[in-house]
């Protein structure tokens, strides 16, 4: 038996970062991780290979439609799809391999295995208990399903995320079920390497929660790229066998019901918190009604010496949101004051364009009845866009109307999910769009169509 200042269990993106916190501020950590790599979802079958894929997808389509614009006669390339996935397999061992390697760098244990909690300070790996002073459950999520659709990765024509990730060819056609940011970066993918993808989504708009004039725009500019959207749809059944599937869905306008064939079907229909095995019910762990974990404001659990943090706790699943709760937890645990301003937490999507957004949306303040004003700049009139033909989207940033102060920015566009941070640190030292528009920004880049946005909250852009 080992005894830890503190055992973390799971190595995604909360829990090595945790980790790494906890192992600089002096306390002796360990991390119970049960898959081959470190990572959690996001390294290995999550982020980090999506945004391969993507880069991939993304060169082709330059190569297919814009190179012979600037010159660049060709033949163009063919896919090679075993090569492709090969590709975002290196992505993901650099990766993995790094943090391993941040772990010996760290004096970090990986207990090897999957964790159960017996009581408060103790935890089982295998046929081995160890003892911690604290245990920090950084366990994840998984993809959810619908009810009766049966999601089949091992080959099967039905997949979710994962399976996505790891077809055995490109299909003709794909049916995703959801329009969320996953399922429209993986249908992205797709789309550019030849499949026929419609998306199905319940709601009336794709990526709920998101600006309705940046939801609007990027719909209009996914069709472009040749995806189909059926909105306000209730899928119904998944119908599938070896090679083929038929999913069938309600219109919620009229009730009537329509069927879409597919060679794969991804079910792209959000995530849900994974404890399983974990033994949090017999330990009396209060949990919500949605399955996470209840945490008070310093992310402790109901039982003394337990805390949680990331996608099995509440709040937006995304890494950044589970690495700063990392960080925050490992403060607490030294006896220090950890910090997350969950006002600030970026929220990206990585097609192309880039869809970015931070604060609040125009909605959100309506319901609220706050007094706003926007400033809006079209990156058709950015130079550096123009020049790499990336001239759709635009930057909106909202600003309190008396004060000035930045109170949100949705971005979509080439870099967007680099150029929310110039937004995010504004927000974050309370800063107002002034102090953007009065910072100099190189010319040409991005970035200057935040700063003209910013301009435009007060006397206006130069160049609209």
């Amino acid at each position: 038996m080992a005894s830890y200042d503190v055992i973390i269990i799971g190595a995604g993106p909360g829990g090595y970062v945790s980790a790494i916190r906890c192992a600089q501020l002096g306390l002796k950590t360990a991390v119970v991780e049960g898959r081959e790599t470190l990572g959690g979802t996001c390294l290995n079958v999550g982020c980090i290979p999506s945004k391969a894929l993507l880069h991939a997808s993304h060169m082709l389509h330059e190569a297919e439609h814009n190179f012979a614009k600037m010159g660049l006669k060709g033949k163009s390339p063919s896919v090679d799809w075993p090569q492709m996935k090969k590709f975002k397999e290196e992505t993901i061992g650099q990766n993995t391999g790094g943090i391993e390697f941040l772990f010996k760098k760290n004096k970090i244990d990986w207990l090897k295995g999957w964790a159960t909690i017996p009581a408060a300070g103790q935890v089982k790996v295998g046929d081995e208990v160890h003892e911690a002073k604290n245990i920090v459950i950084a366990s994840g999520s998984v993809p959810t399903s619908l009810p009766g659709v049966e999601v089949d990765n091992d080959g099967g024509v039905v997949v979710d995320s994962t399976g996505a990730l790891d077809l055995p060819k490109v299909p003709k056609k794909m049916v995703v079920i959801g329009a969320g940011v996953i399922g429209l970066e993986l249908g992205s993918v797709y789309a550019r390497l030849g499949s026929d993808v419609t998306v199905v989504e319940f709601l009336d708009a794709i990526t709920p929660g998101m600006d309705a004039e940046v939801q609007r725009n990027f719909q209009k500019i996914l069709a472009k790229q040749g995806l189909k959207f059926t909105l306000g749809a209730a899928v119904q059944s998944v119908d599938a066998s070896k090679t083929k599937a038929k999913v069938t869905y309600k219109l919620r306008k009229d009730d009537s019901e329509h069927t879409v064939d597919a060679d794969v079907v991804l079910v792209a229909t959000g995530r849900k918190p994974y404890t399983d095995g974990l033994g949090l019910a017999d330990l009396g762990i209060e949990m919500t009604e949605r399955g996470q974990i209840k945490t008070d404001a310093h992310w402790a659990t109901s039982v003394k010496g337990i805390y949680a943090i990331g996608d099995a706790i509440t709040g937006p699943m995304l890494a950044h949101k589970a690495e700063d709760e990392g960080m925050a937890v490992a403060d607490v645990l030294a006896g220090n004051h950890g910090h997350v301003n969950y006002d600030v937490i970026p929220g990206v999507i990585y097609t192309t364009p880039e869809v970015a957004s931070v604060g609040k949306t125009e909605q959100q303040l309506k319901d609220e009845g706050r007094a706003y004003k926007v400033g809006k700049f079209s990156f058709m009139a950015n130079a550096r866009a123009k020049a790499v033909q990336q001239g759709d989207g635009f930057v909106k940033m909202i600003v309190d109307k008396e004060t000035d102060r930045v109170l949100g920015c949705h971005i979509i566009g080439p870099g967007a999910g680099d150029l929310i941070h110039e937004v995010c640190v504004t927000m974050e030292y309370g800063g107002s769009a002034q102090d953007i528009a009065l910072t100099c920004h190189a010319h040409p880049t991005f970035s200057e169509a935040v700063r003209e946005a910013a301009l435009a909250c007060g006397d206006g852009a130069i160049h609209a």
